[in-house]
């Protein structure tokens, strides 16, 4: 039986100098535990060189206090709000890795993970837990791990999947009623309505949706009321879903991989989306190692991956983790589904982003990636570029006729600068 902690530091009883400690991530953090580690590092000048695993996390400013620095080190996988800062100045470290990636490096002992901190659902009369909203890698971590300490929320969904954990297996638990992250819609606006209107128009019955959390996604799937038999197989999805299950819209049934189920590694948005997910058998929570397998996702016909960028240069390479050196996120799961999507019958991988930013003064087509940018998606992945101002189709088409696309759909303010750095910077061609 696990040990009961009557406090989240106390519960910090478990670590040893020098463990690498994986933490649930997404709106699965446990911030009670984090929180928890903060308060025993301050206390215990003995427990020192400490390395911290992660995803994005949510609401863990306390580990960025300067006290900790030398003692505990993030090293992220994905960054976030928290952690960003840290990252661009050198106090916590990026790895870059494709999302379907990291249970493969803790499966195969290339990461060490000698502690998980997971946020649960209380014990059913079976014993058994769940990692609720979130298993992303979270599910590899456990079965890597020595020990694991838990925070039982009774806030915290019982979900179906592989997010099953028995009670028994936990080494240490603290038990508290939190209310979960919450991240509501973003309002549309008339940015977003376009580029929604436009990637939906690329989406035909029974396709099998990828797609996150923002106002591009949930703006196209406002705009897909008036199609049928649409499934779900993404490494996460919000609020915007549930209208579509609601009305029989999304209904899982032409999917070959788990028909008539949801396949997800997390969510993230409203607790009305947390109460969709609670006991609902039709939403399968699996290993993001799964979820994320290019070679499962293209088993799924007409598969339809909708991905964002920071910017586009005029050969198609995508850039989604940085601006120019200025590390932003990751590298996540985009690749992971705009090869399957690509290899799918039928499939369509789909780069959505606005044509600009900073209010219009600069424009997010360019004729270069700026110094440092990262490429997430290569000139040779890349299929459809879609902004406010139309469509651009660039799969097996040459420099030439990529740039042309990409300038007609760029903002006109910037249309005519990029062709003159299509001739002059590529030596293209161009109308």
């Amino acid at each position: 039986m696990p040990i009961r902690a009557r406090s989240a530091e106390e519960a910090m009883a478990a670590l040893r100098s020098g463990d690498h400690i994986w933490t649930q991530s997404m709106a699965g953090t446990p911030t009670v535990l984090l929180d928890g580690l903060a308060e025993r590092l301050l206390n215990d000048d003995q427990l020192t060189d400490l390395t911290l695993l992660q995803l994005h996390t949510e609401g863990v400013a306390r580990l960025d206090d300067p006290r900790l620095a030398g003692r505990l080190r993030q090293r992220c996988y994905f960054v976030g709000t928290p952690t960003r800062a840290a990252v661009n100045r050198g106090d916590a470290d990026y790895v870059p890795i494709f999302l379907s990636e990291i249970p493969r490096l803790f499966r195969r002992r290339e990461q060490p993970v000698d502690v998980a901190f997971v946020q649960v659902s209380p014990p059913d009369r079976h014993g058994q837990c769940t990692l609720g909203i979130s298993v992303e890698a979270t599910r590899a971590a456990l079965d890597m791990a020595d020990r694991v300490i838990a925070h039982i929320n009774p806030a915290m969904p019982r979900t179906h999947g592989e997010s099953r954990v028995a009670f028994d297996a936990l080494h240490v638990v603290y038990e508290e009623e939190r209310p979960l992250p919450e991240h509501p819609p973003a309002p549309p606006d008339a940015v977003t309505s376009a580029i929604g209107a436009h990637v939906a128009g690329l989406i035909p019955d029974g396709a099998c949706l990828q797609m996150g959390i923002g106002a591009i996604p949930d703006a196209a799937l406002r705009c897909l009321h008036s199609h049928r038999d649409l499934g779900v197989h993404t490494e996460m999805f919000s609020d915007g879903v549930l209208p579509l299950v609601a009305s029989g819209v999304i209904n899982n049934r032409r999917k070959r991989k788990r028909p008539g189920q949801i396949v997800t590694g997390f969510v993230m948005g409203t607790r009305a989306l947390y109460d969709f997910v609670d006991d609902n058998p039709e939403v399968a929570f699996l290993d993001i190692a799964y979820v994320n397998d290019a070679s499962i996702i293209r088993q799924n016909p007409g598969v339809v991956a909708i991905n964002s960028a920071i910017q586009v240069d005029l050969t198609g390479q995508v850039c989604a983790d940085s601006i120019g050196t200025r590390i932003y996120s990751g590298v996540g799961g985009q690749m992971d589904f705009m090869r399957g999507a690509s290899l799918s019958e039928g499939g369509r991988a789909i780069i959505a982003l606005p044509s600009t930013a900073a209010g219009g003064r600069v424009s997010r087509i360019r004729p270069l990636l700026d110094p440092g940018a990262g490429v997430v998606t290569t000139r040779a992945h890349v299929q459809t570029v879609v902004t406010e101002h139309g469509v651009a189709e660039l799969r097996g088409r040459s420099l030439a006729e990529r740039a042309q696309a990409l300038i007609r759909i760029a903002a006109p303010a910037f249309r005519e600068e990029l062709a003159a750095a299509a001739r002059e910077v590529w030596g293209l061609r161009v109308g």
